[in-house]
């Protein structure tokens, strides 16, 4: 088994969820409560999946669970791009940090 904070996908995953987190602390009250707050518990929950990919014999599952993750961190960030909630640039970049995560994922 390898160190898991070593793996890119790992990295790049951790730095989105920093990113998120600044993100969701500038929010408007409304919205920082609640896409806010699912926004970093599936970024939270994408870190611990790929963590627990890299520790079991058997990865499907955890990396399943993992693109389901990060679909739904994707899916959130456009609705709070629809909502005025972050810039078009900020959604671009998100975006793509998330289409390079999902490219390193594939791989079993």
């Amino acid at each position: 088994m390898g160190v898991y904070t070593n793996l890119p996908v790992y990295k790049a995953s951790y730095d989105l969820l920093i990113q998120l987190f600044i993100m969701v602390h500038n929010m408007n009250k409304e919205y920082k409560y609640s896409l806010g707050e699912k926004l970093k518990n599936e970024a939270m929950n994408l870190i611990i999946n790929i963590y627990k990919a890299n520790t079991v014999y058997k990865k499907d599952d955890n990396i399943n669970n993992a693109r389901e993750n990060l679909e739904v961190i994707r899916l959130l960030i456009r609705i709070l791009r629809d909502m005025n909630q972050i810039s078009i640039n900020k959604y671009i970049s998100l975006n793509m940090d998330i289409e390079d995560i999902s490219k390193q994922e594939i791989k079993n």
